[in-house]
C-alpha cells in the first residue's frame, strides 16, 4: 500500500511539474515544421499514395489510368517467370556490394590510423570517391571497361593474358558493376568508419594492453566492439543504397547483357519508360514490391543485429 502511495505521488508530481502546452507553442510548432512537411508530403508521401493507386489502374499507351483492374498487376508480376531471376540478381548484387564497401572501408580505415608522417594526404584521397557523382564514376569505369583501351583489359595484356569483355559478358557484368559501386560508396564507408575509431578513447586500448591484448585480440575485443554503432550505420544505408541502384546499371549495361545485371529498380525502369512503355501500373506495383523489401530488410537488421551493437 506503501508503494503504491508513493508511486501515485511520484505521478502526480510529474503531471503537476510538465508544463501545459499552449495553443500558441502548437501553432508556431507547426509553423517551422510547414515547410519541411511541405516537402515531405510533395517528394515522399504524396508519390508513394499516387504509386499505390497506379498500381490497382490498367493504363493506355501514353500511360494514363483508364481501368481499374485490383491485383492484377501484382498477379502479373509474381507469376512472371523473369521476377525470380531479378529479384536473384538483386540480392547477389546488394549482398556483393554490401560486404565488399564495408569490409574494405573497414581495412583501409584501420590502415589510416597509423602515426606516420603525410598520413592525413592518404586519407584525403580514399575519402575522394564520396565527391563523384553516379554518373561521373560510371563514364570513368566504362573507359577503364572497354574491352580496346581500358586499364583493366590493359593489366592482361601486359601479363599475356585472354582479354575480357567486362560488359558483355554475362559473367562478368554483374562483378563489374559492384566494382563500380563499391568504388563509388567506398570513400564514405572510409570516412565513417575513420570518426568512429578516432571516436575510441585511448584509455581503453591503453587498459587492454595492461590486460595483455595486442594484435588480432586487441581488434576483435576493443575495436571491432566499440566500432559496431558505425559498421551498423553503414549496414543500413549501403543496403538500402544497394537496393535503389540505378544510374551505375543505366549507364555501364542498360540491364544486360541478356538481362544479367537488371535489378528490380531498371526493371522496374524498363517498364516505365524504356523503349516508349509506359506500364505505369506495373512499375508501380514493382515499386511498391521494392518499398516493401527495403522496410522488411531494415526492419530486421534492427531487430536482430542491433542487438549486437555497443553503444557505449
Amino acid at each position: 500500500m506503501q508503494v503504491a502511495g508513493l508511486r501515485r505521488a511520484a505521478a502526480s508530481t510529474a503531471t503537476a511539474s510538465r508544463p501545459r502546452r499552449r495553443p500558441q507553442d502548437i501553432l508556431t510548432a507547426l509553423l517551422f515544421l510547414a515547410p519541411s512537411l511541405a516537402v515531405f508530403g510533395l517528394f515522399t508521401f504524396w508519390p508513394l499514395l499516387r504509386s499505390i493507386s497506379l498500381s490497382f489502374y490498367g493504363n493506355d499507351i501514353v500511360g494514363r489510368p483508364t481501368l481499374f483492374v485490383g491485383l492484377a498487376q501484382y498477379q502479373q508480376m509474381l507469376s512472371s517467370p523473369a521476377l525470380r531471376d531479378t529479384l536473384f540478381t538483386t540480392a547477389v548484387y546488394t549482398v556483393m556490394t554490401v560486404l565488399a564497401s564495408i569490409l574494405l572501408g573497414l581495412l583501409l580505415a584501420l590502415l589510416l590510423q597509423a602515426r606516420i608522417a603525410g598520413i592525413g594526404i592518404f586519407r584525403t584521397l580514399l575519402a575522394t570517391p564520396f565527391a563523384f557523382s553516379v554518373a561521373t564514376a560510371s563514364v570513368i569505369f566504362a573507359v577503364f571497361f572497354n574491352p580496346g583501351v581500358g586499364i583493366f583489359n590493359g593489366f592482361l595484356y601486359y601479363f599475356h593474358m585472354t582479354p575480357v569483355g567486362w560488359l558483355t559478358n554475362p559473367s562478368t557484368a554483374l562483378p563489374s558493376i559492384v566494382v563500380t559501386s563499391v568504388w563509388l560508396q567506398l570513400g564514405y564507408n572510409v570516412l565513417v568508419l575513420s570518426a568512429g575509431l578516432q571516436a575510441i578513447p585511448e584509455e581503453v586500448y591503453e587498459a587492454a594492453k595492461l590486460d595483455g591484448a595486442a594484435g588480432w585480440s586487441l581488434a576483435r575485443f576493443v575495436t571491432l566492439p566499440l566500432l559496431t554503432p558505425s559498421l551498423f550505420f553503414l549496414l543500413v544505408v549501403t543496403t538500402i543504397l544497394s537496393l535503389q541502384s540505378f544510374g551505375q546499371i543505366h549507364i555501364l549495361t542498360r540491364g544486360g547483357p541478356a538481362g544479367s545485371t537488371t535489378t528490380l529498380v531498371y526493371s522496374l525502369y524498363l517498364n516505365a519508360f524504356a523503349f516508349g512503355s509506359s506500364n505505369f501500373g506495373l512499375a508501380s506495383a514493382q515499386a511498391l514490391v521494392l518499398f516493401v523489401i527495403v522496410v522488411v530488410i531494415t526492419g530486421l537488421q534492427f531487430g536482430v543485429l542491433e542487438r549486437r551493437v555497443f553503444y557505449r
